[in-house]
């Protein structure tokens, strides 16, 4: 069927990642684990962290360059950049404002970082297009990029398993009626704040005294308390996404699906309670584990490239992270 599109949608994609593999047998020399219990309750493999001295910028620039190449536009025509992390190289400056100096682009396009933890590119996704219907702004420069394990406790297996850095990048633009943006939906619910947190530099954190101690920034989670709201919130969120897509749409008509890459069994749970076949999942949580706000760039991009990813195709890109928050959106590719 011929789905109708609000006209705005991906021009090109970049991804990077370090070359610095850490597998389940490294990690067995660090907490007490071993790869197949990771496996069995992860899916994840591998995952890739960052050298000293590079962090969420570098992958950022690097993805940012690619995504521009590939969408054969001059940067000078970006309007507007988003850095989508909870992991930033500082508070300030924003990451944003990094890249645009780093593309040459300073003082030519707003910056701004979003943190909507691991949803944050689909949220970021969200904010450009808006901008675009709205009249505001034409081109966008849309980042996922996150140096997580530079939070995480190798001494706790229960997150030091989970995740990696990485860093994808979309230009979005004017696509024309026939691809690009169908329905979105943006969600959170703060009463779930507490099972997955990030305790890092914020005002909480630091007490304020001479010599007082801070609290040491760290990832804390409740596996099961997550898995539970995960699974729930990836139907809610495509279904509500499809509903505002209208004409008709139903989860039968998707072609593809890009959960976030958490885990393969929530990956999994969400295919079967939302009754939609594990085919129609791109998975590659294997390779590079959780890596927040930037796995769903990371898949896109990979599909793509592996010929997954056709012209044409209705795809749902569909997330939770901490806050809790979760969202999807649906497009024609």
């Amino acid at each position: 069927m011929a789905v109708k599109t609000h006209g705005y949608g991906i021009l090109g994609m970049g991804m990077y990642v370090s070359e610095n593999v850490i597998t389940n047998a490294d990690l067995e020399k660090l907490v007490d684990t071993n790869d197949e219990w990771i496996v069995q309750r992860t899916g994840i493999r591998e995952r890739r962290k960052q050298p000293p001295g590079k962090a969420t910028t570098d992958m950022a620039i690097r993805a940012s360059r690619q995504a521009i190449e590939r969408a054969g536009i001059d940067p000078e025509e970006i309007d507007v950049i988003i850095v989508c992390t909870c992991s930033p190289d500082n508070v300030c400056p924003n990451v944003a404002c990094e890249v645009q100096e780093a593309l040459g682009l300073g003082g030519q396009c707003a910056c701004f970082d979003l943190n909507a933890a691991c949803t944050g590119w689909v949220y970021g996704m969200s904010v450009a297009t808006s901008f675009m219907r709205a009249g505001v702004y034409k081109k966008a420069l849309v980042i996922g990029a996150e140096t997580i394990t530079r939070f995480i406790d190798y001494a706790d297996r229960a997150t030091c398993v989970l995740f990696g850095d990485g860093g994808g990048a979309a230009v979005v633009g004017a696509t024309g009626e026939d691809r690009g943006l169908v329905g979105q939906f943006l969600g959170a619910d703060g009463r779930s704040k507490d099972i997955l947190r990030l305790y890092d530099t914020g005002s909480m954190t630091r007490t304020g005294d001479p010599g007082g101690s801070e609290i040491g920034s760290r990832v804390e989670m409740y596996g099961q308390e997550v898995f539970k709201f995960a699974v729930k919130a990836v139907r809610k969120a495509i279904n509500n996404a499809l509903e505002d897509a209208g004409q008709g749409l139903t989860m039968a008509d998707l072609d593809m699906v890009f959960s976030h890459q958490a885990n393969l069994r929530i990956i999994e749970m969400a295919a079967s309670i939302s009754k939609i076949p594990m085919e129609k999942f791109f998975v590659n949580v294997h390779k590079y584990g959780n890596t927040s706000a930037a796995s769903i760039p990371m898949a896109l991009f990979e599909a793509e490239e592996e010929g997954r990813l056709k012209r044409g195709d209705l795809v749902c890109a569909v997330s939770f992270g901490g806050g809790m928050t979760f969202g999807a959106s649906v497009w024609v590719w």
